[in-house]
């Protein structure tokens, strides 16, 4: 009898082990929604791990591993700690983030290395990150992420192969090429999920991709090799999960709180704010520009490639403008009017110039830089990028960077940063399906540039189809309104390929007057990827709203439900109304009391869109 109960207790005791050996191996959201579970003791010695959600598979076993930690791995201990914390951004989509996670470090050692390599895991419930730090001080060569993301079968992601490209549904098999970051998910489980990638500061660029004659396994491929010395930490790579698309979108601080604090002691001096490009390099059109600021209350006026030369050519010289830009009284007046001035430079004389014009810059009195034409993915050109904004910082300037580079939380860190393009903007001319999918993809990893476009449709400019920008624009009034609430950007292009003279003084053109570029509060209160968006955006004691459909119309009924309960409120709607509103661009402007338990119906017309101003009475 005595060595039954010895025996029964020593399986007990046995299985008590094996679950705390588990417990010690898992991690958890602070909800208890997601679940991140690491195993070694592979036949070939790899990592695994997997994510669920709410029980539900996410990520199915998948490998973890890095340059010179690929095999014959074993985790010989584990720390933990959880934060939460709250902060307060310099500007953002909200003024309060919040900051709440789970985090373990497990720590790996192999016999080909003397030192440890470093699995940093945090679990918020917005999604899991996690990265690979390299201990000791070895010098590095980093050639490959082995990391994969296995995902279950019949699960959909939405692909485009380069930054301003097009967003496609695709099955995760046969893909045409890498896809970009992030990289959203359909889960067969009616969930969603997003692939990304967070500081990404130093590093080469990491896109996903899926071997030939596979499915369900998304690799990873560094754009080239990163060398470096350790300690050193690669990027953050990200899984996002959510019940809804929406949810998402609501919930992309995690890449903001992935980032280092902000490193600008005194940031007072950055001002995100509306601006329109100066189409005509002249003086006298930009005197003209600074003028039309002033009436339709912008923050700034901006000149683009071809105000130091060419901007190809190596011989042009952004310390010099053009002789019919009298630069200098350009930047007096725009000044005494209360106007800021960007200039554009390409990184051809940029990278060449930087250290010249930046206190230059500065002692012209210019707002900001736009980088134009950079080159991205590299770790050289990667790693001078962020340290070119970095040091636009020490002069107060900010930078808008434009092309191909897409965010990963760097403006968290120096919000001198406030925007980027790295999408398909209006600049493409998109239709509606492109407006209703960027929100879900692109934009969960930050502010785009996507410079909103107003007057540019062949209606309105008879002269259009013979310009350089003959193109016209497919969506209607109000979806374009609508894009300047939906498209996050602190520094937000209005206006863009219009100049005066396209200007009629239309009644709506006081959504844009008084629109905000940054935010108290922000709501994504519905959305179906590239089927509908609508997003109510706060600032003070007012309310912005922008809806928008995609190429087909669309009947719904709009809550206000958002609403403080306990306050009543003024809604000023903007809608398409049709050949019976007697302007030139026929949008409809209706004024009516509204509390959190009205509703609307819309109706909005194919590739249409409304917009809403609510003010608390």
């Amino acid at each position: 009898m005595m060595r039954k109960i010895v025996f029964y207790l020593v399986i007990l005791q046995m299985s008590f082990v094996t679950y705390l050996f588990s417990q010690e191996r898992s991690l958890y959201s602070p909800n208890g929604r997601l679940n991140f579970e690491i195993r070694d003791e592979q036949p070939h010695g790899e990592l695994i791990y997997e994510i669920k959600y709410k029980g539900f598979p996410v990520i199915l076993p998948s490998l973890l591993g890095i340059s010179g930690w690929e095999e014959n791995l074993e985790i010989e201990n584990v720390s933990e700690k959880s934060v939460d914390n709250i902060w307060h951004p310099v500007y953002g989509e909200r003024s309060t983030v919040k900051d709440k996670y789970n985090e373990k470090t497990f720590v790996v050692k192999t016999p080909k290395q003397k030192g440890r390599l470093h699995i940093i895991v945090r679990a918020y419930d917005e999604g899991i990150a996690f990265r690979y730090h390299y201990a000791g001080n070895n010098y590095l060569s980093i050639k490959l992420e082995k990391t994969t993301f296995c995902v279950p079968q019949h699960t959909y992601g939405w692909f485009a192969p380069y930054a301003q490209a097009e967003h496609t549904l695709l099955p995760v098999k046969d893909w045409p090429g890498e896809a970009e970051r992030p990289l959203t998910l359909q889960l067969p489980d009616k969930f969603y999920a997003a692939l990304g990638e967070a500081e990404m500061v130093n590093y080469s660029r990491t896109k996903f991709y899926v071997n030939r004659g596979e499915e369900n396994i998304i690799r990873c491929r560094m754009y080239d090799i990163v060398d470096e010395i350790a300690p050193f930490s690669s990027p953050w790579r990200v899984v996002m999960v959510a019940d809804q698309p929406k949810d998402l979108l609501a919930n992309n601080d995690i890449y903001l709180n992935l980032n280092e604090e902000c490193k600008i002691n005194t940031p007072g001096w950055i001002k995100p704010g509306k601006v329109m490009r100066v189409t005509r390099l002249s003086t006298e059109a930009a005197m003209e520009m600074i003028d039309l600021a002033v009436k339709r209350k912008l923050d700034y006026i901006h000149f683009d490639a071809g105000w130091y030369g060419p901007e190809i050519s190596k011989e042009s010289d952004p310390r010099k403008p053009i002789n019919s830009l009298d630069l200098p009284e350009v930047i007096r007046y725009a000044r005494s009017k209360g106007i800021g001035v960007w200039l554009y430079v390409n990184q051809r004389v940029l990278s060449e110039h930087l250290d010249e014009i930046l206190p230059l810059y500065q002692s012209w009195g210019i707002a900001g830089i736009k980088f134009g034409f950079v080159q991205v993915g590299s770790f050289r050109w990667t790693t001078w990028l962020h340290e070119a904004v970095a040091k636009c910082a020490q002069y107060q300037l900010m930078v808008d960077i434009h092309d191909e580079y897409r965010p990963t939380g760097f403006s968290r860190t120096y919000p001198n940063l406030l925007t980027q393009e790295g999408v398909r903007g209006n600049e493409e001319f998109p239709d509606g399906i492109n407006n209703t999918t960027l929100p879900f993809t692109r934009f969960l990893a930050g502010a785009a540039d996507a410079t909103v476009c107003y007057y540019h449709r062949k209606e309105l400019k008879p002269n259009l189809a013979s310009s350089l920008n003959a193109r016209s624009l497919l969506n209607t009034p109000c979806h374009q309104i609508a894009l300047s609430v939906i498209n996050y950007s602190p520094l937000q292009y209005l206006y863009w390929y219009d100049t005066p003279m396209d200007f009629g003084d239309e009644p709506e053109l006081m959504f844009f007057d008084e629109l905000y570029t940054v935010w108290d509060d922000t709501k994504v209160l519905e959305g179906g990827i590239g089927e509908f968006v609508s997003i109510a955006r706060r600032k003070g004691n007012k309310w912005f709203v922008g809806s928008i459909t995609n190429n087909n119309p669309r009947k719904f009924e709009f809550s206000f439900d958002f609403l403080d309960p306990d306050k009543k409120y003024e809604l000023r709607l903007f809608t398409d109304g049709g050949e019976k509103i007697k302007t030139r661009t026929h949008v409809a402007i209706e004024t009516k009391k509204v509390t959190n338990k009205s509703k609307l119906k819309l109706d909005l017309l194919p590739r249409g869109g409304c917009a809403m101003i609510i003010v608390e009475k």
